[in-house]
């Protein structure tokens, strides 16, 4: 493959535009997205870690097929992150299981986020958060968990979660603060039978 010089630099946009001239160039937005995705799949999922990655491998093929009908007017990562919900879901029912456990890695950013979010420093001392945000996320409906991740673990807009959840951005927020009550909710719960 041809590399391109400063393919770092250049926006998805142009990144969609070249591989649209030359379909070597889909390499530089697989390699920009890949860890991404497949971290976000697995959030949301509780898929082990090959699982996750053939539906990586899935979302990657979707998107270089779909690739024509990408509207540019989107940002490019609310369109290719739409497509790993999308094939996240129908993972879901291929499996007719609902996960046991989500692959969650709580760094000091998502915990700082999560606190924010939620002001659950008052209630909830940050060990404790830290060590149940995966159990509090699994009990949660699939509705909210995969909302909050997108929120505080991808720390998208509210925007770019509607384009990803298809849902107008009324609606977006409403659901956001509906999970956000949900999550605060069962972690004082967990923090009671502590």
């Amino acid at each position: 493959m041809a590399e391109t010089p400063g393919f770092e630099e250049k926006s998805d946009n142009e990144l969609v535009a070249l591989t649209l001239q030359n379909q070597d160039h889909f390499l530089h937005l697989m390699r920009r997205y890949e860890r991404r995705l497949l971290s976000y799949i697995m959030r949301i999922s509780g898929l082990s870690f090959d699982e996750a990655q053939d539906v990586l491998q899935d979302v990657f093929i979707k998107a270089y097929q779909n690739l024509n009908s990408f509207n540019q007017e989107l940002k490019f990562s609310s369109w290719i992150y739409r497509i790993a919900h999308n094939q996240t879901i129908s993972q879901f029912r291929k499996n007719k299981a609902r996960p046991q456990s989500i692959g969650l890695e709580v760094n000091d950013q998502v915990l700082n986020n999560l606190s924010d979010g939620f002001d659950v420093n008052i209630h909830v001392d940050r060990h404790f958060l830290k060590a149940h945000v995966s159990d509090v996320l699994a009990s949660l409906d699939e509705k909210y968990r995969e909302i909050l991740v997108l929120r505080f673990f991808e720390e998208k807009d509210y925007k770019e979660i509607s384009d990803i959840l298809k849902k107008p951005m009324g609606t977006v927020a409403a659901l956001l603060n509906r999970a956000k009550t949900k999550f605060r909710q069962q972690l004082e719960s967990q923090n009671e039978i502590k």
